[in-house]
């Protein structure tokens, strides 16, 4: 079934920002909802409708999704205050969320419904993350539309928060301790996260199941931290923390203010390793990107100078 028609939940993010551009090439109509226009300001430039929508209000997001084919939840935290089995803001944003979105779909007749979840997502995983997670997929299984799950491992490209991160540490301290350096992960390219959803958007054999998505290599935590020194010619040496030094660094970052580099969650979620559990579905149509043909166009400061040459050439001088 062809759907056009598609209401995105989370479309001014990282993954929405690149998952919109690739549904306008397509040629489907693309509304996104957002708290504020400035916020999608670098999607305004495309035909689409950008909707200032709470979407955590019954009426307005029922109000945003009436007339869709296709309702896709792209909405994700990494942290948040702690509690049994989660703390609000992961029950907020991971469970109630996805159980209203059900209710919006079911009641305007949207026939189809994208969720993105994560790799490890689990009801009864070793962090609030996972287990919140795990809980907002369970309100998907219950919802009366076709739907679709998608589980990530950790997503890398221009502008990601993971990548970058280790750079920039890299670029500013000579030493970095690191917590869990022995965990694993399989980095999957933003622009195949946007790929594998678009592939299988009008696809009905895709109704009712969820997709892993990785990258074609694992790599530890160690090497991808080495791996960012290497691109930006700086490494930073490398101290692995034992578990106890860990948790204190993790609940060090916590107490202080703004968004924590780590918290002890994200320290419980890395106990379990962030890879597929079998070859990528063939369905989905991809040819997993390595880190290694994209992270250099944006790590090593190149991608900057090009745009910065571009504007120079602009104005003039």
């Amino acid at each position: 079934m062809r759907h056009q028609a598609i209401a995105i939940i989370g479309g001014s993010g990282f993954i929405g920002s690149q998952l919109v551009n690739a549904l306008v090439e397509m040629g489907k109509d693309v509304r996104i909802a957002t708290r504020r226009r400035y916020n999608a300001r670098h999607l305004t430039m495309l035909p689409i409708d950008v909707i200032e929508t709470d979407v955590f209000d019954p009426v307005q997001l029922a109000r945003f999704v009436e007339g869709a084919d296709c309702a896709i939840n792209l909405i994700g935290v990494l942290h948040g205050k702690r509690g049994k089995p989660y703390g609000a803001e992961f029950a907020h944003a991971h469970v109630d969320l996805p159980t209203r979105i059900v209710a919006a779909c079911e009641g305007k007749g949207v026939h189809r419904l994208i969720h993105l979840s994560a790799l490890g997502a689990n009801p009864n995983g070793p962090s609030m993350y996972s287990r919140s997670k795990g809980d907002g997929e369970k309100a998907v299984h219950a919802a009366n539309v076709a739907w679709t799950i998608f589980r990530p491992s950790v997503v890398f490209g221009p502008g990601d928060q993971f990548l970058n991160k280790f750079a920039f540490l890299q670029r500013v301290f000579p030493v970095i301790p690191l917590a869990m350096p022995d965990a694993q992960f399989q980095p999957v390219y933003v622009g195949d996260v946007a790929k594998a959803i678009v592939n299988v958007l009008d696809l009905d054999a895709a109704s009712g199941r969820t997709y892993e998505l990785g990258g074609p290599t694992v790599y530890t935590l160690e090497d991808l931290v080495a791996y960012c020194g290497d691109v930006i010619g700086k490494h930073a040496r490398i101290i692995r923390l034992p578990e106890t030094l860990a948790r204190l660094q993790a609940l060090s970052f916590e107490m202080a203010p703004g968004e924590p580099a780590i918290s002890r969650d994200n320290l419980d979620s890395m106990k379990v390793d962030n890879v597929l559990s079998g070859p990528l579905a063939p369905e989905l149509g991809l040819e997993p990107t390595s880190i290694e043909a994209i992270v250099p166009t944006y790590l090593s400061g190149s991608a900057t100078r090009s745009r910065l040459d571009d504007f120079r050439a602009n104005a003039g001088r």
